[in-house]
């Protein structure tokens, strides 16, 4: 997801108090009746009433029973509601509401010694979704309309879940692993895009249209999106390192000639981003830009688009440095996602600074590629100016509840700290591209994540994460000055927690470590006048404080 760094983390601050309840746990966690029961495809059909803002539609959720499962949670948010739910030889369930978790009392099912099996339900709904009033930053659907007032309609629901307006297992833990079928009945006029590819399209006599696309690999629920507008598209390959990719671009048709002009920063983009973390990871179904109502989101293979064709975070540096303004935002962070977010998933919403830190740093490397190093590193300073340390960057487990908005600006300085620590770009790149093949098109875990970096690197980081991640602290570097002599030592800090302190003099790289205890080093003088607040390079996650001489 985007972020406008004051914006999201202030109101994330103002829910810091918010009580959870018995529904944040069935929305947040795996109950028992998640449990034992792994999602293998869904198939969702939807007819969308727009006069009404309504849906009517059915979802064929097949799963495999891995022990025996007597209670099944399916999620819906009211307003919706479950009409009927099918198994898969024709029987009608019975099901009980618990607020918008629904259990569905699977009594074909036998408690006797159990070999894994696949299974199927068909739920049947309806209802008017509740509708978004600030997207993408709270979810639902957004209705709106173009400049000559036809229909524009999309969805945003990371957050607040897929479940807003289809039935499904809303957790990041479990993703299909065959992929899913959607199939979108809307007014003829108009197009209705989703995730992957678009098999076929079937006109009906009523004046709708069904348009049915296939998303071959596993995608996760909040990234199932349902697009309607008057839309033209074109379409274009790009030679990339698995193949040819197929590329396709879906805008307003009154936006037509900006989107060809704008777009053609998709190629170069493609191109960085495969060169740092490796290849595209959803070759089979494509990558499509989709234009919606609101400002983006991470659609897979179908990425929203609402940056009206211009540069920047609607034509803002987020990053003050400048370098923000030479690349078009929405493009380049979406995009990013595809590799972290969308191919890379965490198990839970408090580990999403590995969704949101990784991304918001290839802006930094997207910077890099387009306009130097140099560029690159002053659009990540910039970037770490928006740390607010309000409150830790990982949530609260099990309730689904997300960390500070820090995880966006201070995930990337983090990244941006070990490749300063590393100071070695091959190898941090190969860091890079090793993560995406090992966690590819699978669900992980901060720690796991955290390790993965640990072991690759050598470097002694568990400190340093729970410094960073799990706490809102940022170390203070106390120094002071006596004749040619510098000492230091760190305050502020979690146990065994120890860092570098990187800076250039004189192009020659300097590195120090430092610690609770007081170090003195002997430096020459114009080195040692250097050393002030404010001036030392590349220390991004730590403060400097000039103290009186300790005794």
């Amino acid at each position: 997801m985007l972020s406008l760094l004051a914006i999201t983390s202030k109101a994330q601050h103002s829910q810091e108090q918010k009580k959870f309840t018995r529904s944040d746990t069935l929305r947040g966690s795996i109950t028992k009746y998640r449990q034992g029961w792994d999602v293998k495809r869904y198939d969702l059909q939807v007819e969308v009433d727009i006069i009404h803002r309504s849906i009517t539609g059915s979802n064929t959720i097949t799963f495999l029973e891995q022990q025996p499962v007597t209670i099944m949670q399916v999620d819906l948010q009211e307003p919706m509601l479950i009409d009927s739910i099918v198994s898969d030889s024709g029987k009608r369930l019975p099901f009980s509401r618990e607020g918008n978790a629904w259990m569905i009392h699977l009594n074909e099912t036998s408690t006797a010694a159990h070999s894994p099996k696949e299974r199927s339900i068909k739920v049947y709904y309806h209802g008017v979704p509740k509708q978004a009033k600030n997207a993408p930053w709270d979810g639902g659907l957004v209705w709106a309309s173009d400049k000559a007032g036809n229909p524009f309609v999309g969805t945003a629901c990371q957050g607040l879940g897929a479940s807003v307006w289809w039935p499904c297992k809303d957790h990041q833990s479990d993703e299909p692993d065959r992929g899913m079928s959607i199939s979108i009945t809307a007014p003829a006029d108009l197009q209705a895009i989703s995730n992957g590819r678009l098999i076929s399209t079937t006109p009906s006599a009523n004046g709708t249209r069904t348009s049915n696309w296939q998303v071959v690999n596993p995608i996760n629920t909040y990234a199932v999106t349902m697009n309607i507008g008057k839309y033209a598209n074109w379409k274009e390959t790009y030679d990339g390192e698995a193949g040819s990719l197929d590329l396709e671009y879906w805008v307003l048709a009154e936006n037509l000639d900006k989107a060809k002009k704008q777009f053609v920063q998709t190629k170069p983009m493609l191109k960085c981003f495969e060169h740092w973390f490796g290849k595209y990871p959803f070759y089979e179904d494509g990558f499509k830009l989709v234009e919606t109502p609101f400002l983006g989101m991470e659609h897979q293979s179908a990425i929203a688009y609402g940056n009206k064709y211009q540069n920047g975070y609607l034509g803002r540096d987020l990053s003050g440095s400048g370098w923000g303004l030479l690349w078009d935002y929405i493009l380049v962070h979406e995009s990013g996602h595809e590799w972290f977010g969308n191919n890379i998933t965490t198990q839970d919403i408090a580990d999403m600074w590995v969704h949101e830190g990784f991304t918001t740093y290839s802006e930094t490397l997207y910077t890099e590629c387009h306009s130097g190093k140099k560029a690159g590193f002053e659009y990540a300073a910039g970037i770490a100016g928006g740390i607010d340390n309000d409150r830790p960057v990982i949530g609260i487990y099990n309730v689904n509840k997300g960390g500070s908005g820090d995880m966006y600006p201070k995930g990337a300085t983090i990244i941006h700290t070990i490749r300063m620590m590393m100071n070695d770009d091959e190898k941090f790149r190969q860091l890079l591209r090793d993560m995406q093949q090992t966690f590819f098109h699978k669900i992980t875990t901060s720690k796991e994540v955290e390790q993965f970096i640990i072991d690759k690197t050598g470097l002694p980081l568990q400190a340093f994460f729970n410094q960073y991640l799990r706490t809102a602290q940022i170390p203070v570097v106390e120094f002071y000055k006596k004749g040619n002599s510098l000492s230091y030592r760190l305050t502020g800090h979690v146990k065994d927690f120890e860092t570098p302190l990187i800076y250039s003099f004189e192009n020659k790289r300097k590195v120090m470590t430092a610690t609770s205890a007081w170090k003195t080093v002997t430096l020459p003088k114009d080195e040692l006048a250097y050393w002030k607040p404010g001036a030392i390079e590349n220390n991004l996650l730590l403060r400097f404080k000039q103290v009186p001489e300790q005794k």
